[in-house]
């Protein structure tokens, strides 16, 4: 399910445009309000799952208390994070890196501060059984069920054609309806989110098998960010650095202690989860695959190397538009994309 939210944050590029005056400035107008100092707001950008654990864990275990904050999380609807962080009816809200990059370069306020995955979880995911499909090279001429952003026909064309084919397939926009497609028949291969619907599959009863998209050429990229606004950064500074470190302690805390954050996650979601088993064993599959810690141990910290190369991809792709719709004609300054000012110094 996550993978859909990205056709999500993509429409947010959209309504940014007509919603950003609309909202309110509470925390920077109302500094004598403990109530500003003190409620953090953070929008969802899918249904519950384990790209959120480290953000229950740190309410539930008093991290985000001891800093003096209090969570309202904002349930995934209609409009997006993208939009709600820039109107300012959210502090904080989970995007991926193309929707963070399609924002800003559209010339919206919205800045990523925290990556809760220090590598990408997108992979291509085909039915185990097909034989005839050993490699990208063999999805030439296939049907491929995808979620309508724009960077996912470059992306494919890129892998398939590194591993010798010629990149020549049919693209059939099936949102959510994409993965039931593949298992089903209808379609032969989609993108699929390796720590979630990989593992769905596989508990369901309908394995498949992966093709890692870094193995291919492509450049890995953050599936998973916490975004925010500079207006927030700026006028919330303490609180920032206060919300950013009580997460951080949470994600860390995933990390180590997979299933006890699962239960976690478990009991203040229930109805989201008919099957706990999936989020247990999703979030194994993140503390077992180094998908929370950098190589030395960090949470949370982006990269300028996976800002550069990705980005880069989506310039080079004429995938990134300005205000008026028009493709960016220079590279941008990808150091202005994303901060990592607002956590705890990293480990040396």
């Amino acid at each position: 399910m996550r993978r859909t939210a990205r056709a999500a944050a993509l429409a947010a590029t959209v309504l940014l445009a007509v919603s950003a005056c609309g909202g309110s400035d509470d925390k920077a107008e109302g500094e004598g309000s403990a109530k500003a100092k003190s409620e953090v707001t953070v929008a969802l950008s899918w249904s519950p799952n384990t790209d959120y654990t480290g953000l229950y864990v740190a309410d539930k275990l008093g991290y985000l208390a001891d800093e003096g904050i209090s969570l309202k999380i904002i349930p995934y609807a209609s409009t997006a994070p993208e939009t709600l962080v820039e109107q300012g009816t959210a502090d904080f809200g989970f995007s991926y890196q193309a929707g963070v990059a399609y924002a800003q370069a559209a010339g919206h306020d919205v800045v990523a501060a925290f990556a809760p995955n220090q590598k990408g979880t997108y992979a291509i995911a085909v039915r185990a059984d097909r034989a005839d499909i050993a490699s990208p090279k063999d999805l030439d001429g296939k049907t491929y069920a995808g979620f309508g952003t724009p960077d996912e026909g470059p992306e494919l064309k890129h892998i398939i054609k590194y591993d010798g084919g010629k990149g020549d397939f049919k693209n059939v926009s099936l949102s959510t309806a994409a993965y039931e497609a593949v298992y089903n028949g209808r379609a032969d291969f989609t993108i699929s989110v390796k720590t979630w619907e990989v593992v769905q599959a596989e508990l369901v009863g309908k394995p498949v098998k992966t093709f890692e998209l870094t193995d291919y050429g492509f450049p890995d990229q953050y599936s998973n960010l916490l975004a925010t606004s500079r207006k927030y950064l700026d006028a919330n500074a303490d609180e920032a650095r206060g919300f950013l470190a009580a997460v951080q302690k949470g994600y860390a805390y995933a990390a180590d202690k997979p299933k006890e954050a699962a239960d976690i996650l478990v009991e203040a979601e229930k109805a989201a989860f008919p099957d706990p088993e999936l989020v247990v064993k999703s979030q194994q599959a993140l503390a077992d695959g180094n998908y929370l810690r950098d190589a030395d141990g960090n949470v949370g910290y982006q990269s300028a190397e996976f800002w550069s190369a990705y980005g880069d991809f989506l310039y080079d792709n004429g995938l990134l538009h300005d205000a008026d719709g028009k493709a960016l004609k220079s590279k941008p300054d990808w150091s202005t994309y994303y901060t990592n000012d607002y956590l705890p110094k990293a480990a040396p």
